[in-house]
């Protein structure tokens, strides 16, 4: 089976970083469409099979917009860089009606690096309180998902969490405030034919984890 993504997708990718204006991105739109989009939402479609096998209750959806695609347009009105476009490609793979903040995986494309992912990314505080009553409550379950987490604690708190004792087993991982793991991918391993087994491996590596948080929030994994 012939690769979905080619080494023209991050060429792409690091002109478009170069050249980030609406008037460089419009006459090179076609290539968008072809290197990037239609080849992700290829990919989106055919994980569908292989996502079922390690969790029925997400979704791959290979809708155009309002999928599992993101969109390459950055929202600027908050923001001080006004600069309009992505210059990665981003998918997702959530819980039916969650956003990307729920446990799901996550899939990211770019020339300075290639990851996936899955876990809680600046979740809001009745949510990760959910987690932490989960990991006091279940220890056990705890124990064996946590030698997964691998991503940066920078956030982490200094003190354990108001209501949580400062003595618990799992206190440092009390103090998170994002709680996920990752799996890296070479642009070589990104473009081989074998990238969908590869990605989907990675995230049966991950998804102990996921049913973790995910049962800790009430969702099925």
């Amino acid at each position: 089976m012939p690769p979905y993504f080619t080494p023209d997708l991050f060429r792409f990718l690091a002109r478009l970083k170069r050249n980030n204006n609406r008037d460089w991105f419009q006459s090179h739109k076609d290539e968008y469409e072809n290197l990037v989009k239609q080849a992700a939402l290829r990919f989106i479609s055919d994980f569908t099979e292989p996502l079922y096998e390690i969790s029925p209750y997400l979704v791959a959806d290979a809708r155009p917009s309002r999928g599992s695609l993101f969109r390459i347009y950055r929202d600027t009105r908050f923001s001080h860089d006004k600069r309009p476009y992505k210059t990665h490609v981003a998918m997702k793979f959530s819980h039916r009606g969650k956003d990307v903040h729920s446990p799901g995986f996550y899939l990211h494309l770019e020339p300075a690096g290639c990851f996936a992912a899955c876990g809680l990314w600046h979740p809001e505080p009745p949510t990760l309180l959910k987690v932490r009553t989960a990991i006091v409550s279940r220890p056990e379950d705890w124990r064996k998902v946590r030698k997964l987490l691998n991503w940066d604690d920078a956030g982490r708190l200094s003190r354990p969490p108001r209501g949580f004792p400062c003595d618990h087993e799992f206190v440092d991982d009390l103090k998170l405030r994002d709680l996920g793991t990752t799996v890296d991918f070479t642009p070589e391993q990104i473009c081989s034919p074998r990238f969908m087994s590869n990605f989907a491996k990675a995230c049966r590596k991950m998804s102990p984890l996921g049913a973790f948080l995910s049962r800790s929030l009430g969702l099925d994994f």
